[in-house]
């Protein structure tokens, strides 16, 4: 980890387009001020932690989910429900004309 010492109204830079600025120092707390792109997300740690743990459980499928999918799924291939498979296109089906 890289540590830095500045003072109030000092800057420090990230690459090209990200600036953190000392704001204010007061007792033990730090007020910084960030200038970056919109497409850069900028987080206190708490909060991201959040996100992370939110995003976590969103991505998880849980049996109750799969019930609720389960109905919009055809049958199984061969069951009463099944949907015919389509052809690709560029093949249809050849039948052979037997009669001559």
């Amino acid at each position: 980890m890289l540590t830095l010492t500045r003072s109030v109204g000092e800057t420090i830079r990230i690459g090209d387009d990200i600036e953190v600025h000392v704001v204010e120092v007061r007792g033990g707390t730090v007020r910084l001020g960030f200038k970056a792109p919109r497409e850069v997300t900028i987080h206190r740690e708490e909060v991201y932690r959040q996100i992370a743990e939110a995003n976590l459980l969103a991505a998880q499928v849980t049996a109750d989910t799969l019930s609720a999918l389960a109905a919009f799924v055809p049958a199984a291939a061969g069951g009463p429900e099944a949907a015919p498979e389509p052809e690709p296109a560029g093949h249809e089906q050849v039948t052979k004309d037997t009669a001559g």
